[in-house]
């Protein structure tokens, strides 16, 4: 019998390396049982992209369907296009057995920790402000204005960081790939979920 999947709810500030780690934990465990989740969308494909494994791309008609039909855990607005988190698709593949990595915001955090309490949060957080400039600053795609006003939110998504279960900092990439991992599959150890992985064994354990 399958035990069920673990959902983990990531957040970070721009530049705090959030999506790097969390590609960096998939690529370490290629073939393990862990995604992350993919998000509906009104925005039109990027280049390269591809619907149903970068996003969900659907009509705003269709979202406000599945808006109407209360099918997210959360949505949002973003620069006039919606974005949201798919209640059916994260239930069927937790159910399947996935560890699903939902990369979102902490307002979304909240929306989803409210309807799926048995998930664990993990906050992002560089270990300073003067870091946390500089990434922003070498990635070279943004003005100072624009990076001006990404330390400002990030600093009011930090004073979130309470709201989460754990903590990872990221100062050294490896190091803090490693507390990932850790914790991860720290969860996979769970009583609850070895008891249903090793139904048979703990029968003949425990057979008189």
């Amino acid at each position: 019998m399958t035990a069920p999947g673990t959902l983990f709810i990531v957040s970070a500030p721009s530049g705090a390396g959030k999506s790097s780690l969390i590609a960096a934990l998939l690529a370490r465990h290629a073939n393990a049982a862990m995604e992350v989740s993919i998000s509906h969308t009104t925005r039109a494909p990027r280049p390269g992209e591809e619907n149903g494994k970068h996003y969900h791309f659907v009509s705003v008609e269709e979202f406000k369907s599945l808006i109407d039909k209360q099918a997210f855990f959360e949505y949002a607005e973003v620069f006039g296009n919606f974005y949201g988190t798919s209640k059916l698709n994260i239930q069927q593949r937790l159910a399947a057995g996935v560890d699903v990595f939902l990369d979102i915001d902490w307002q979304g955090a909240q929306q989803v920790r409210e309807q799926l309490p048995e998930s664990k949060s993990i906050f992002i957080l560089p270990p300073s402000t003067e870091i946390l400039l500089q990434r922003l600053s070498n990635r070279g795609q943004d003005s100072d204005e624009v990076i001006a006003k990404r330390m400002t939110k990030a600093r009011a998504e930090m004073s979130h960081y309470h709201e989460y279960d754990f903590l990872i900092v990221n100062d050294e990439f490896e190091k803090a790939l490693d507390d990932l991992e850790a914790l991860v599959r720290s969860h996979s150890l769970a009583q609850a979920g070895q008891a249903i992985r090793h139904k048979d064994m703990l029968t003949q354990l425990l057979a008189e």
